[in-house]
């Protein structure tokens, strides 16, 4: 029974990494057709036929065409708690959160980079869509939650209590800030005006 057990296990897991694996794949496809013919032009069956699905498995995956993104925002963001939870376990909470925005928004990392860019250039196509607006800030809603728990793991304090949501409220929104003014820039992802610099300062200045 337990190696039955383990089998399904195991068998679960591939389908969800398979699962993710096509979320993203359509994700990709979907950022592409926005900023190559626009968005409001693309349809989710132009993002199906792109991405090699019926347009049936394309609503099985996203409600609308603007959620279809949502798996390259949400890779951003995770990046960044991750890194925030594998900081040496010395580091204080400050040194902690600066330590992950080196790692996780750096463009030293081909793959840091390439993410980079495409939230670059989906965040540019907000002012147009207040979907795409919504599909971002759940994403920092959902990534701030997620930070509260990683500080909670490493402090021993409460995830729920007024100063730990403060910290990471806080935290997020400096990230946050930073990374919609360094889209909106014409800045190159490294260097002083990149996100992760722009992410220090406002880390710094936040009291």
């Amino acid at each position: 029974m337990a190696g039955v057990a383990g089998t399904a296990g195991a068998a679960t897991t591939l389908t969800e990494r398979r699962k993710a694996a096509t979320r993203l794949d359509i994700a990709r496809t979907a950022a592409r057709l926005f900023t190559e013919g626009g968005l409001r032009s693309t349809r989710a069956e132009d993002i199906a036929r792109a991405a090699g699905i019926a347009p049936r498995t394309f609503y099985r995956y996203f409600a609308t065409k603007e959620e279809a993104v949502a798996p390259l925002f949400a890779a951003g963001a995770q990046e960044w708690a991750e890194a925030v939870r594998e900081a040496p376990a010395g580091l204080s909470v400050p040194d902690a959160l600066r330590h992950a925005v080196r790692r996780a928004l750096t463009a030293d990392d081909p793959a840091n980079a390439a993410s980079l860019e495409w939230v670059r250039a989906l965040l540019r196509l907000t002012d147009e869509s207040p979907a795409l607006r919504a599909v971002w800030a759940d994403t920092c809603r959902v990534s701030e939650s997620t930070l509260a728990r990683i500080l909670a793991e490493r402090t021993g304090a409460e995830a729920g209590s007024l100063e730990l949501r403060l910290t990471a409220g806080k935290a997020s929104t400096a990230v946050r800030v930073a990374v919609e003014a360094w889209a909106a820039s014409d800045s190159p992802a490294a260097g002083p005006g990149g996100p992760a610099a722009l992410a220090l300062a406002c880390l710094d200045a936040t009291p």
